[in-house]
């Protein structure tokens, strides 16, 4: 953790307790939109991740920057980079390198059609890239489920921790007997297919790739994979509370396992799994860019 004291103060705010109430707030907003009629209206815009943004999408994010802005007012410095409107300044520079990275609903689609598993999701770190993650929340709004983790300190879900030797399953066939599976393009399942069946016994999507990560640090799953690029935004968070609860993740469009920058971009395919064997199986699946590393890193 960065010796300047800006730094040091702003990654000492309360950040749980911000998100907290933004989730709060973003139960609330979805509440009172209670049918799919409601929840499919547009925006007419774009966001920054450049998918159509709905309406709920952008009232969530107001609630997200609403609380951003309370941090600010309170002295934090840092550069928030948001699904919609992408990087907005709250007094970052190479002196306070803090970024806050939030996707208001991860599983949009989910949220509009009243299906479990979206999430308010918001990572914070004292640097560029996923290494450099030192807090991750993820809000599902469908099971009401709170993960949280604090880089070298732990994972809890709902205020319990996770167990760290939680470990794997697998088939009589030793492949893995479930994982989760995003990005879930048709047509990229019908292109991973073989390699997906060398490898898990058993295959989920559930529409939200950091909520399928979740289901991997809570040994729900026993790995997940995006079979295309995913952005930061999606996964900051929750590829923290894989590691902090003793997964494995690693981008493998990249050297470093831990290498994809923090930006709007989608940059690099991500795996996770409860151990570095399965992680390494794993890495052999996604369609993207893939570089996969001499050692996985947890």
């Amino acid at each position: 953790m960065p010796d300047d004291p800006g730094v040091a103060g702003t990654l000492a705010m309360d950040w749980l307790a911000a998100s907290r109430r933004a989730a709060g707030g973003l139960r609330r907003m979805l509440a009172a939109r209670p049918t799919t009629a409601e929840r499919v209206l547009e925006t007419g815009t774009r966001g920054e991740g450049g998918d159509l943004t709905l309406e709920i999408d952008a009232a969530a994010e107001e609630l997200v920057f609403a609380e951003l802005d309370r941090l600010h007012g309170e002295g934090a410095r840092f550069g928030a980079i948001s699904e919609e409107r992408g990087e907005v300044d709250y007094g970052y520079d190479d002196d306070h390198p803090v970024l806050v990275v939030i996707d208001p609903i991860d599983g949009s689609l989910n949220a509009k059609r009243r299906l479990p598993h979206h999430s308010l999701s918001i990572a914070v770190a004292a640097g560029t890239t996923m290494a450099d993650v030192v807090f991750g929340y993820v809000h599902d709004f469908g099971p009401e489920e709170e993960w949280v983790a604090r880089r070298g300190e732990g994972a809890w879900l709902n205020g319990a921790p996770l167990a760290l030797e939680s470990g794997e399953r697998r088939w009589r066939d030793g492949k893995l007997e479930l994982v989760g599976v995003e990005s879930a393009d048709p047509r990229w399942i019908r292109d991973a297919a073989d390699m997906l069946a060398d490898t898990a016994h058993r295959l989920r999507a559930i529409g939200s790739i950091a909520c399928s990560l979740c289901q991997v640090a809570g040994a729900r799953f026993d790995g997940a994979v995006t079979l295309r690029n995913s952005r930061a935004v999606d996964v900051a968070a929750a590829q923290l509370i894989v590691r902090e609860a003793g997964g494995a993740v690693a981008f493998t469009a990249y050297e470093h396992p831990l290498g994809a920058p923090l930006d709007v971009e989608p940059r690099s395919p991500v795996v996770a799994a409860r151990t570095e064997r399965a992680l390494r199986q794993l890495a052999t699946v996604p369609l993207g860019p893939r570089r996969p590393p001499a050692t996985m890193e947890s």
